[in-house]
């Protein structure tokens, strides 16, 4: 038997002035008669701030015998590898002294992903709580490029205060590294990609590649024609699929800055409509885990008090505004469709990673894709009854096809500690955490 299968490092990058551009997992990254490496797993935590239209999220039926509610309908796709937990709470983001009383949009973000109650503070004394991305970024983003990735839609660039007494820094991000250590969220696609596939590049690198027009695979043809040399028809097609993809997003993303309302004042605060930032940042995620350029990413979708208006939801109504629908029928039905539209949004990430190949199964399969809102019923300001769910296969860690009802009182932090359980880090309690929740 004459073995041909080549073996080059799975950390492989395609190298040229101002760019590194590491590549997807290939057949001659595999040594020869081995089997495929152990799936590692990725992790996307998505934010929505104002929780979900009372009646029209928790899904009939529990376990395995239930059905898809009104505005998780655009999962029905994907609904083997989906798990909807209805029934936890974010106590910690309630208001603990009179004084907090006003401040439930001020403090959400930082409890989102913490169950930890922030400081009410207009200084530099804050505090609050590492969020779970931060916690498995520790752990497995060490073995990548970017140990995690911090994605944002709406500008969150206010600094000072925020609200009632609250520093911005707790409104600004859902990701924290340390209690006293929020992360900056990025919201400029550009800047984004910079950071993927640059290499070290200086300002007036990138800006005279941008006038000669030249997209950063120009700078490492050479690297990928003595590359190409080497490898198999099929590993042919999957890097020539691959660099086109950059290459289309790269062209993209040029594109709609050219498109864009720029503020002179702040040029990276392009104003682009939702629907193509958001796919924007989403292709650059897929692509981030395509070639494990990092493992961990949340995304801000909105922020709190966001007036922004999605009309492919068909609705015309601002979102915070119709978040408080006084609980009038005709409201809660438009404000349902707001919820339904982001959850499709959802969805097209979860396409995203379902076409997306990752050694012996997809993107989505080795995928945990948690999506939520630190608030319940938004027009009453409440924090139980979480509109919650996890999407992806974990590589082989979660079950899907199931609707968990957890007892009145869970909170959510309890899944955030069976999150960590399973990639072996162990806590006795995490933010407000009360057990390890089955999942």
């Amino acid at each position: 038997m004459f073995i041909t299968k080549k073996h080059i490092p799975r950390r492989t990058f395609l190298r040229g002035m101002g760019a590194g551009v590491a590549l997807p997992l290939l057949d001659a990254m595999v040594p020869a008669m081995s089997a495929t490496p152990a799936a590692t797993t990725r992790y996307s935590f998505l934010h929505v701030p104002h929780g979900a239209s009372p009646g029209y999220w928790v899904p009939q039926g529990v376990g395995k015998d239930w059905k898809l509610s009104p505005i998780l309908a655009p999962l029905a796709p994907f609904k083997d590898q989906v798990t909807v937990i209805s029934g936890t709470d974010h106590l910690m983001a309630t208001s603990l002294t009179p004084e907090e009383s006003a401040g439930d949009h001020s403090r959400t973000a930082a409890v989102f992903l913490s169950g930890a109650h922030p400081k009410r503070t207009e200084g530099q004394d804050i505090h609050g709580g590492i969020t779970i991305d931060q916690v498995l970024a520790q752990k497995i983003g060490r073995e990548t490029p970017l140990p995690s990735l911090e994605l944002c839609i709406e500008d969150v660039g206010a600094l000072g205060v925020c609200g009632v007494g609250y520093s911005c820094a707790y409104t600004n991000t859902i990701s924290w590294s340390s209690p006293t250590s929020p992360l900056p969220m990025e919201r400029n696609p550009q800047i984004v990609f910079e950071r993927l596939f640059g290499d070290g590049s200086t300002p007036e690198e990138r800006l005279a590649r941008n006038h000669e027009n030249l997209s950063i695979l120009d700078s490492v043809i050479q690297d990928m024609g003595r590359l190409k040399r080497g490898l198999g028809p099929s590993d042919l097609a999957r890097i020539d699929d691959y660099l086109q993809d950059i290459r289309e997003l790269e062209r993209r993303i040029a594109l709609a800055e050219n498109n864009a309302a720029i503020d002179a004042e702040r040029p990276e605060t392009a104003e682009l409509p939702f629907h193509e930032h958001v796919q924007l940042m989403f292709d650059l995620q897929t692509l981030a885990f395509k070639a494990d350029i990092t493992r961990i990413s949340t995304m801000m979708l909105s922020r709190d008090l966001s007036s922004t208006v999605y009309p492919q939801s068909g609705v015309p109504d601002a979102y915070h505004g119709l978040s408080h629908h006084q609980d009038d029928l005709e409201r809660k039905e438009r404000y349902a469709k707001i919820n339904s539209y982001h959850v499709a949004v959802v969805a097209s990430l979860l396409d995203r990673l379902r076409t997306s190949d990752d050694g012996d199964g997809t993107l989505l399969d080795h995928s945990v894709v948690l999506y939520g809102s630190p608030m319940g019923n938004s027009n009453a300001h409440d924090h139980i009854d979480l509109p919650v769910f996890i999407a992806g296969g974990g590589a082989g860690r979660y079950e899907g096809n199931l609707h968990i009802r957890e007892p009145k009182g869970t909170p959510l932090t309890n899944l955030f500690v069976a999150m960590a359980a399973k990639e072996g880090i162990h806590y006795d309690s995490f933010g407000d955490s009360s057990d390890i929740m089955a999942v």
